[in-house]
């Protein structure tokens, strides 16, 4: 297999940290950059770190991530998710590399009721779904070749996500609430990596959604990942309107994956398989 040099932006988020395992164990060089070692949102720093690497891949997932705090820091979340990406996306086309842009089925307003194509028009609810479409739009005018990968609900060994928060919350708790009313597919970094790593692999382009198959309400979610984990838990169904959540999310972020398939790509596994896998190994090494 032919080996890439690939930059990582990002490499120190739940996302990034699990592509830059995944690309170093495949063979590929691999650059990791965090924060502290790239700030997206100077453009000659961005431009001069691309010239310096010359990488053959960017894939970035350097993002404002913080749903509910975008609303109080708009300017913060469009600085990094819109303006960064925009930084991105002109590097990349300087030193003539691919660019990987990760987005979020949060950039859809939930109205859909069956798995929502590629080519749906985005209509976000958040300023953080806001800020991601604004930086799908800057790679779309600057670059004439990318990919753009739309993924939901992560989780997996690294940073903070909803599989270690119920986790803790089992070994607390006897009970939980948990919305029944919201429904995606809980999507496994390890498995979204190793997608990322195949794409890149192609010239293949264009926009694609990205997650594990199969879909759940967050209560189902729950209440499989208790089950998986052997904690005896009660899982308590609410509605969404019973939260306060400063921002809004989509009832239904189910995403269809249309372009993969139809590119000769396997369907990724199903998500109760990828969070059993998950929580197989978590648990162990915790």
């Amino acid at each position: 297999m032919d080996t890439l040099k690939v930059l990582v932006t990002g490499s120190r988020g739940q996302l990034g940290k699990e592509i830059y395992h995944v690309l170093e164990k495949a063979g590929h060089q691999v650059i990791g950059l965090g924060r502290q070692q790239l700030d997206i949102t100077i453009s000659e720093d961005v431009l001069n770190t691309f010239k310096k690497y010359s990488p053959d891949v960017v894939i970035h997932a350097a993002a404002y991530t913080d749903v509910n705090n975008a609303e109080n820091e708009q300017e913060e979340a469009f600085k990094v998710n819109g303006a960064g990406t925009k930084n991105v996306a002109l590097a990349v086309h300087e030193i003539k590399a691919k660019l990987v842009y990760v987005s979020t089925d949060y950039i859809f307003n939930g109205a859909s009721r069956s798995p929502i194509p590629e080519d749906t028009e985005p209509s976000p609810l958040s300023v953080y779904g806001q800020s991601k479409l604004e930086g799908e739009k800057y790679v779309k005018e600057i670059l004439e070749d990318f990919f753009i990968v739309r993924t939901s609900w992560l989780y997996g060994q690294f940073g903070n996500n909803f599989v270690k928060k119920m986790l803790e919350a089992g070994d607390r708790l006897q009970k939980v609430t948990v919305v029944d009313d919201q429904f995606g597919s809980p999507t496994y970094t390890g498995d979204l990596a190793e997608a990322i790593a195949k794409l890149i692999m192609t010239d293949k382009y264009g926009t694609y959604h990205l997650s594990n198959s199969g879909s759940c309400s967050w209560y189902e979610f729950a209440k499989k990942i208790f089950e998986l984990a052997d904690k005896e838990v009660t899982v308590v169904p609410c509605k969404t309107e019973e939260f306060k959540s400063p921002a809004k999310r989509p009832e239904y972020s189910i995403l269809e994956h249309g372009k993969w398939k139809g590119n000769g790509f396997e369907e990724i596994r199903h998500w109760s398989n990828a969070l059993e896998d998950f929580l197989t190994h978590y648990l162990i090494s915790s």
